[in-house]
């Protein structure tokens, strides 16, 4: 029952993720390629990154094609009725704080799975959660967003670590999966209603005297 719930809840946060990858791609005005493409690499991209890393394979979305499968029709579709979401916007950034507290927990609990160190269950949440992103935007030839944007990345950085302190409590994994995400959700969710964000560099004179 667990095992079902669970991949009912990465399935789902997989169709959110594709959806911001291909809205992204619209934006863009790529062609229906270009939308499929962009769905699926933040739909299953941060999983494919994780997976790989850490030695998971073949690549849980390749084992189980219906994340692809339910990539590409939702890539589809918005690209068939992109019009009509420019008045949803803000469901929309809802939505995409789901995925990534799902994302998050899935990605921290497969890290404990693999019995990796504190640093490397942070990471693979983190991974799961932006990977896919991060790859959207360096196809787009622009910095990824979650290095130069709001409290994104670090909202996944910090469900990671609540991931860690759960382990070593005597809390069942599944408490701990829905602990995380909803603190990775509400995180998120405060960030863009209060506006957080983390200090941005200063720019600053590099030039030598002469």
């Amino acid at each position: 029952m667990f095992e079902k719930l669970i991949f009912y809840f990465d399935l789902t946060g997989t169709v959110i993720f594709a959806i911001t990858g291909a809205v992204s791609a619209v934006k863009l005005r790529l062609d229906m390629l270009g939308v499929i493409v962009f769905g699926c690499t933040v739909g299953v991209g941060g999983g494919m990154l994780r997976d790989s890393l850490i030695g998971a394979t073949p690549v849980a979305s390749l084992q189980n094609e219906v994340y692809l499968i339910a990539c590409i029709l939702v890539s589809l579709l918005i690209f068939f009725i992109s019009p009509l979401l420019d008045h949803h916007k803000e469901i929309i950034m809802f939505c995409d704080a789901f995925g990534l507290g799902v994302f998050t927990a899935i990605g921290a609990a497969k890290g404990m799975q693999y019995n990796l160190g504190p640093a490397g269950i942070m990471l693979c949440g983190t991974l799961s959660a932006v990977g896919g992103g991060i790859l959207r935007d360096v196809m787009a030839q622009r910095i990824p967003a979650v290095l130069v944007s709001d409290f994104y990345a670090t909202a996944s950085l910090i469900g990671g670590g609540i991931y860690i302190l759960l382990g070593k409590t005597s809390a069942p994994v599944f408490t701990r999966f829905t602990v995380v995400a909803v603190a990775v959700i509400m995180i998120r969710l405060l960030a863009i209603r209060f506006h957080l964000q983390l200090p941005g560099s200063r720019k600053k004179n590099l030039s030598k005297r002469t």
